[in-house]
């Protein structure tokens, strides 16, 4: 693997390229920061190591929440940025950096209508499941629910709108000025020749650091044997450049987990779950309020005996699960097993019928005495699990991690020694520090495409005001100042 490294500016070649804003990075972010730059008029290269953009967003259920959006005021939903902030930051613990999270939140709505509007993507909010920690119907998602389909249309506009992409290409060495500017970059090209490249702003827009084992065991440890399930290029680029830089670090810890089918990887929606799906482990107990989060669930799961445990749901649940592409996906996989009786499910399992059956009988005597359970989640009467049933086993895993660079409410990269902004840097997405505080537990549904996308157009308009740039209209996400 190519060394990352960041070095003088005199240093540097003679740049044979040049751009007012280079984006590294087309994912979500960068192609967000390269839409918004493009419409503050400035130049835009996105370079790209995949030969094509794909990135950590193709790989979600392309679930984007917006606060006081049309959309949400076409069905009656009364939201605002306020209370989306403050979801955060009760989900988070009141850990996660109030104010990023408050230019997410304010950010959130404008972005998604400027995406619409501006740029031609459609949506529709999902109202029928409320996930955990959410306090309104506020996902944003497009016509297919899938990130593949967020991912190809935000490359369509970007490129609609002028943004030159390089593919198969690495950026690997950030040249700087004595006053921290980067105006020059070094690319590896797929032919293992080297580019300089010139430019008036960056954008860092390279994704966590999930693809890193070695950074996982350091940071993340309780995740250190999960499965990895997002972008392998997701290795911790801008990260290794910001400890060079001396640049400020946060919530390293911080991470989205989920549970995957055992055998495919294939993440299961939490809708089964929220619908009044359960899990039991391999001596059919309960071990968790699966509501608390699917992200810090599946941290339980691993600690579960084999690392894998089992969703278990009924046919009611399934029929909106039917709504999503990944769950149709699971089913066509093979892993659901079916059960007519309890009896019948606890031997497909091979877990132990009393068990089972007690978890059972215990979920309905707390509904009919109108309490929680010994977890603390609380069943209604309606998502009392009924024959047929369904079952699968899943494995925890890592889908992308939440911790980063520390950035300002406009997303310029920020210093480690005072907190002050680095003249001409930008980040956003996985890259920059999140939304979600230390740990697994402060993951709001969410919160990754949230930073992505609001982060990443928050990264764009600072990149193009540093190259000279003034953006045409003003937009509610972090201070203009």
């Amino acid at each position: 693997m190519q060394q990352l490294s960041v070095k003088s500016i005199e240093e540097a070649g003679t740049p044979v390229r040049q751009a007012d804003v280079v984006v590294i990075g087309a994912g979500a972010c960068g192609l967000a920061a390269a839409l918004e730059a493009r419409d503050a008029g400035a130049g835009v290269l996105v370079i790209e190591q995949d030969d094509q953009a794909r990135g950590t967003t193709s790989m979600t259920w392309g679930m984007l929440p917006g606060a006081g959006t049309r959309y949400q005021r076409a069905l009656g939903i009364d939201d605002t940025p306020e209370r989306y902030a403050a979801d955060i930051m009760k989900k988070s613990g009141n850990r996660a950096d109030p104010a990023i999270v408050g230019a997410v939140a304010r950010g959130s709505g404008p972005a998604i209508e400027w995406l619409s509007d501006r740029h031609g993507l459609a949506f529709q909010l999902l109202d029928d499941v409320l996930y955990p920690g959410h306090s309104r119907h506020r996902y944003h998602v497009p016509l297919s629910r899938t990130g593949a389909e967020l991912q190809q249309r935000l490359l369509d506009a970007a490129r609609r709108a002028g943004a030159d992409f390089l593919f198969r290409a690495r950026i690997t060495t950030l040249y700087r000025d004595a006053d921290d500017s980067v105006k020059v970059v070094g690319c590896r090209l797929p032919d293992g020749g080297e580019q300089i490249i010139a430019c008036a702003a960056l954008v860092l827009a390279t994704g966590g650091y999930g693809g890193n084992p070695d950074t996982i065991r350091a940071h993340i440890p309780a995740m250190a044997d999960a499965a990895y399930c997002g972008h392998d290029g997701s290795r911790g680029d801008a990260l290794a450049w910001g400890r060079d830089m001396d640049a400020a670090l946060g919530d390293l810890g911080g991470y989205q987990g989920h549970c995957v089918v055992d055998e495919s990887r294939l993440p299961l929606t939490w809708t089964l779950v929220i619908e009044g799906g359960i899990q039991v482990n391999h001596l059919g107990h309960r071990f968790s309020n699966e509501m608390s989060g699917y992200s810090e669930q599946a941290a339980a799961v691993l600690r579960q005996p084999g690392g894998t445990a089992f969703t278990v749901y009924d046919e009611r649940s399934e029929r909106l699960a039917l709504r999503y592409a990944d769950y149709r996906q699971v089913q066509e996989s093979g892993a659901i097993q079916h059960a007519d009786s309890i009896q019948a499910l606890a031997q497909v399992l091979s877990v132990p019928y009393d068990a089972l059956a007690s978890v059972f009988d215990g979920i309905e005597q707390c509904v009919r005495e109108g309490r929680p359970d010994a977890f603390g989640r609380r069943f209604r009467a309606d998502q009392l699990l009924r024959p047929p049933y369904r079952a699968v086993r899943l494995r925890g895993a890592l889908f992308h991690t939440q911790g980063g660079l520390c950035v300002d409410e406009r997303a310029r990269l920020l210093r480690a020694a005072d907190g002050s902004a680095f003249p001409n840097v930008c980040v956003g997405g996985g890259a920059a520090r999140g939304i979600s505080g230390p740990d697994a537990s402060g993951y709001l549904g969410g919160n990754g495409l949230a930073t992505a996308v609001v982060l990443g157009r928050l990264a764009g308009d600072s990149a193009a005001r540093a190259a000279g740039f003034m953006a045409c209209t003003e937009f509610t996400g972090g201070s203009n100042a």
